[in-house]
C-alpha cells in the first residue's frame, strides 16, 4: 500500500482543526491571533510606506516636467579683457540666432519641441509687499505647451491675455495679494545704462494669469513674460539666456546630451532636469531601500509570534502527536501539519495586511486633509515638503514583493517547531497521557 502524497487532504483537516483551539487551550487561540493582527499591521504598513514612497516621487518628478523643460543648452560664461584697465570679467553666454539654433535642435530624432527663453531676477512689489521672483520670458505658444502651468482647475485668469502683461505663481499672487488684473511692479539690477551706471528698472504690469504649478517654490518665485518684452527689460535685444528642450522620454534624458552638444556647437553646454534634481531623487531611492528593510524587521518580528504560538501548540498537542504517530503518520506528515498550522496564519494575516494597506494607501491623501485640518497645516507644510499634497502610488511590484516578503518569513519561521514535534517520541509523549 502506497503512502499518501505530501499535503494530502487530511494534513490540511489536522492542521486547520489545531488552529481552532479550544476554551481550554485558549493560549494557543491567544498566540494565533496575535500572529495574525501582527503580520496584517506589518503588512499594511509595508504597503502603505511603499506606496506613500512612489506617489511622493511621481508628484515630485511630475511638477519638475509639467513646469520645467527637460533639457536646457545655454552658452558658457565668456571671459573679457577690458582693454583700457586690463581687467579680466566674465559675462554670461549669449545665444545670438536662438530660431535657427531652436529649429536645429528640434530636427534631432526624439526631440519634441523647443524654446528660447530669457531669464533674470527681480524684486516684486504690490500692496506695500515685496518678494525675490524669477523671469522666464517665453512665447505664448511655449507657455500654453506647459501642463502645470495651463490647468484650468488650478489657474486663474485666461493664459490666452498672456501678451497683454504676465503671468504669476499662486504663491506670489498669495504673499503680494493680488488679483487679476491688479498690477505688480517689478525692479532689476540691470536697468538702463547711463553715463554714471546703469540704473535699475522699474516698471509695472498687468496680472493677467495665475498659474500654480503643484511646488510651493515655484509658485512662490515664478514670473512668466512675453519674450520680447522680457528681452527689452532685461537688455536682450535679440538674444536669448537658454534653450529649452522636451524629449520624449524624460527618464532617458541623458541620452540626448551628446547629440545636443553636437547639434547646438561650440561653447555649448547642457543641463538637464536630472542634474538639477538627480541628488534628490537618488536620496529618496535610497530612503525606499531603508525603509523596506527597516518595515521588513517589522514583519519579522511579527513572524516570529507564528513560533511561540507553534512551540505551545506543539506542547499542548503532544499526546496527539503520539497517538497519531502509532496510527502510521510519518515524521513528515507531523512536520507538515504543524507547518500548515503556521502557514495558514502567515496567509490570513498577508491577505488582511494586503487588504488594509491597500485601503489605506487609497485614501491617505485624504486622511493626510483631515489631519492636516485638525493640526490647522501642521501635519503636513508645503514649504518643508515642496509638494502640496501627500499622493500614493500603489504598484505591483510593491504589492508582490511585500506578499513575498510576508509569506517567505512566515513560512521559514514555522520550520523549527514543525521539526520539534515530528521528531518528538512517540512513547515519551504518550507516557503521562
Amino acid at each position: 500500500m502506497s503512502s499518501p502524497a505530501p499535503f494530502s487532504r487530511y494534513e490540511f483537516m489536522i492542521a486547520w482543526r489545531y488552529l481552532r483551539a479550544r476554551r481550554a487551550e485558549g493560549g494557543v487561540s491567544v498566540m494565533t491571533w496575535i500572529s495574525l493582527i501582527g503580520i496584517a499591521l506589518g503588512v499594511m504598513a509595508l504597503i502603505a510606506t511603499l506606496a506613500v514612497r512612489a506617489g511622493f516621487r511621481a508628484e515630485f518628478v511630475d511638477t519638475i516636467l509639467g513646469a520645467n523643460a527637460h533639457t536646457t543648452v545655454y552658452m558658457a560664461p565668456q571671459r573679457v579683457e577690458n582693454e583700457f584697465t586690463d581687467d579680466v570679467y566674465v559675462v554670461p553666454g549669449r545665444i545670438q540666432d536662438y530660431d535657427a539654433m531652436a529649429a536645429k535642435l528640434a530636427e534631432l530624432p526624439g526631440v519634441e519641441r523647443t524654446t528660447p527663453i530669457v531669464r533674470g531676477q527681480v524684486m516684486a512689489t504690490a500692496n506695500d509687499s515685496s518678494n525675490v521672483a524669477e523671469i522666464f520670458g517665453v512665447s505664448l505658444d511655449a507657455l500654453k505647451a506647459m501642463p502645470r502651468i495651463v490647468d484650468p482647475q488650478t489657474s486663474q485668469g485666461s493664459v490666452e491675455d498672456f501678451d497683454k502683461g504676465v503671468a504669476i505663481g499662486a504663491g506670489i499672487q498669495r504673499e503680494l495679494n493680488l488679483n487679476i488684473g491688479d498690477k505688480i511692479k517689478l525692479i532689476a539690477p540691470e536697468g538702463a545704462k547711463t553715463p554714471v551706471g546703469t540704473t535699475p528698472r522699474v516698471k509695472s504690469y498687468e496680472v493677467v494669469y495665475v498659474f500654480s504649478a503643484g511646488r510651493y517654490d515655484i509658485d512662490r518665485t515664478r514670473i512668466y513674460m512675453p519674450l520680447a518684452e522680457a528681452q527689452d527689460y532685461f537688455n536682450r535685444e535679440n538674444v536669448a539666456d537658454e534653450i529649452e528642450v522636451f524629449v520624449t522620454d524624460p527618464e532617458k534624458v541623458d541620452d540626448w546630451t551628446l547629440p545636443l552638444l553636437e547639434a547646438a556647437g561650440d561653447g555649448a553646454q547642457v543641463w538637464n532636469w536630472r542634474d538639477a534634481s538627480g541628488s534628490f531623487l537618488s536620496a529618496l531611492d535610497m530612503e525606499d531601500d531603508v525603509m523596506f528593510v527597516i518595515l521588513s524587521v517589522l514583519v519579522l518580528i511579527a513572524s516570529m509570534n507564528i513560533t511561540s504560538g507553534l512551540i505551545m501548540l506543539v506542547k499542548n498537542k503532544g499526546g496527539d502527536i503520539g497517538i497519531l504517530r502509532t496510527m502510521g503518520l510519518t515524521e513528515g506528515a507531523v512536520l507538515r501539519v504543524f507547518f500548515l498550522c503556521g502557514a495558514f496564519t502567515g496567509i490570513i494575516g498577508t491577505i488582511a495586511g494586503v487588504i488594509l494597506g491597500v485601503l489605506l494607501a487609497l485614501n491617505v491623501d485624504g486622511i493626510m486633509a483631515a489631519l492636516n485640518a485638525l493640526t490647522n497645516g501642521g501635519a503636513w507644510q508645503p514649504e518643508v515638503r515642496g509638494i502640496y499634497r501627500l499622493p500614493a502610488e500603489l504598484r505591483a511590484w510593491d504589492i508582490f514583493r511585500a506578499i513575498g516578503l510576508s509569506l517567505a518569513l512566515s513560512f521559514i519561521v514555522t520550520i523549527f517547531p514543525a521539526r520539534r514535534a515530528a521528531r518528538m517520541n512517540p512513547v515519551e509523549a504518550l507516557r503521562y497521557e
